[in-house]
């Protein structure tokens, strides 16, 4: 029998024993229906092994000022971020998680395995599940990639990981800067670029990096409500409008 897990919103993230793998959700038929409030895959957020479980402690929402879970992709990682969190796992998760994003950006076969929609939900499952193993992402993390292939939201994993990365930060009492360069910024760049954030807002900042070569050079930089555009292609088209007028 599965081991008992924590609960997660209103269901319970049942945690196969080591050694079992993961096992895919009962047919959606079997599954109870969606709540008020939860997204519309019956699954979600963490509806995989079909059990519930009465909370021994008080559970702490997540504050959901920011709109997160407005969308799907933020549902899913506000359940992520809270069972993370109501197991000590924030950082564990957040770090497998960059090792995801650097796979998505890295390996053209773990891309098309999340986004292809000729992918069979058991061969994703299988998928993740050895990719995971290869990755050595923590636990939380391997299962909830096996939901997500069992739900058909591998798709929605960039999004996912924006999410939580902002949920962590805000747990952090951080901001969350979303930076978009041409070329990968080495570490040194990385924190210098914090550091000139954090001087500007006052506060300590995380980073979500991206990287999009069509830019040719400079960054990207949003934070909060504001966008510091230091591309040399925006340079490049304020120029040609500035010739044409």
């Amino acid at each position: 029998m599965n081991q008992a897990g924590p609960r997660v919103g209103l269901f319970r993230f049942a945690i196969p024993p080591p050694g079992l793998g993961l096992h895919p959700p009962p047919p959606f038929a079997s599954r109870a229906p969606t709540q008020a409030g939860l997204p519309v895959d019956p699954a979600c957020p963490f509806f995989a092994w079909g059990h519930f479980w009465k909370p021994k402690r008080k559970q702490h929402r997540v504050d959901n000022s920011g709109g997160i879970q407005a969308s799907l992709s933020g549902r899913y990682a506000t359940a992520l971020f809270e069972l993370a969190r109501d197991n000590g796992a924030i950082d564990a998760v957040e770090s497998s998680l960059s090792t995801v994003q650097q796979a998505l950006a890295q390996s053209s076969d773990f891309t098309a395995l999340t986004t292809s929609p000729l992918v069979a939900r058991t061969d994703a499952a299988k998928g993740v599940a050895a990719a995971a193993s290869a990755m050595k992402l923590d636990s939380l993390t391997a299962n909830f990639l096996g939901v997500l292939a069992s739900n058909r939201r591998l798709k929605e994993l960039p999004a996912i990981i924006r999410a939580f990365r902002a949920l962590a930060a805000a747990h952090r009492g951080e901001m969350t800067a979303q930076v978009v360069s041409a070329h990968p910024l080495s570490n040194d760049q990385v924190e210098a670029l914090k550091a000139q954030l954090r001087q500007r807002v006052g506060r300590d900042v995380t980073v979500d990096l991206a990287v999009d070569p069509s830019l040719l050079g400079g960054l990207v930089v949003k934070i909060g409500s504001q966008m510091i555009d230091s591309s040399i292609k925006t340079r490049l088209n304020s120029l040609a409008h500035a010739m044409k007028g």
